[in-house]
């Protein structure tokens, strides 16, 4: 039981150098702008403490239990002699990574609130996590391929921006936003230490380079899956 907080202290100051400034920044503005009422204020204040203790528990997590587990898992199926199951299994592995990221259903929470409903819930969800779900397949590939990940970054995000050029301000606001949400604790932990384990144990392959790489894809893929959404539901009349 004792392993469970190993390191635990540490975590916790990692945390509070990450959340201080951010209360520094509240309580300015609080003092010069916002003027907030005083239970406001203290409600604020016990959102940052239950934010600490939580961001410290789920590090902790990741810490002993996501990134080892995750680098295990990809050295198993990286020395399987069937090896190429792993495409579809990655597929499933990064659409439900992407389906269960606390960040990105914030996102879709927002954009269901600002456009009124116009974009389902369900469908930026899903558009994102199969996004998702083709970057990782194009990850593994790459590892057991072997190509560099110039030639499908660059041609990437290429492809984005003409894209972008005839799509609507919001579908290309929320396209960008849901790239950078996406590669976040679901991702960046489980999976990467997987790619990492996976690159591991593939003769010829780096870790560094092959398994740090799914990150820069996973980043582009739901710009490209969000960006062709955006173009049918306009195709199709839709007005956002």
């Amino acid at each position: 039981m004792s392993r469970l907080f190993e390191g635990f202290t540490s975590v916790l100051i990692e945390v509070a150098f990450a959340l201080f400034p951010l209360l520094l920044f509240f309580l300015f503005f609080q003092v010069f702008f916002l003027k907030l009422r005083r239970q406001k204020v203290m409600d604020t204040l016990v959102g940052f403490g239950f934010t600490y203790v939580g961001l410290g528990l789920f590090l902790q997590g990741v810490t002993i239990g996501f990134m080892p587990v995750g680098e295990a898992m990809g050295q198993i199926m990286g020395a399987l002699s069937y090896r190429y199951i792993l495409v579809p299994i990655g597929f499933l592995l990064g659409f439900f990574a992407a389906y269960a990221e606390p960040a990105i259903q914030v996102l879709i929470k927002q954009v269901d609130k600002i456009t009124a409903g116009a974009i389902p819930k369900r469908l930026l969800l899903v558009t994102i996590s199969v996004g998702v779900g083709l970057s990782i397949v194009i990850s593994v590939l790459k590892i057991f391929l072997g190509f560099s990940i110039w030639y499908v970054v660059l041609p990437g995000y290429l492809l984005s921006f003409y894209l972008a050029k005839d799509t609507s301000k919001l579908f290309t606001a929320i396209a960008f936003d849901s790239g950078g949400i996406v590669t976040g604790p679901m991702i960046s932990t489980f999976m990467l230490s997987l790619f990492v384990g996976l690159a591991g144990v593939t003769p010829g392959r780096d870790p560094l380079t092959d398994g740090f790489g799914m990150i820069a894809l996973v980043a582009l893929a739901p710009i490209l899956s969000v960006l062709s959404l955006g173009r049918l539901y306009q195709a199709k009349g839709g007005r956002v």
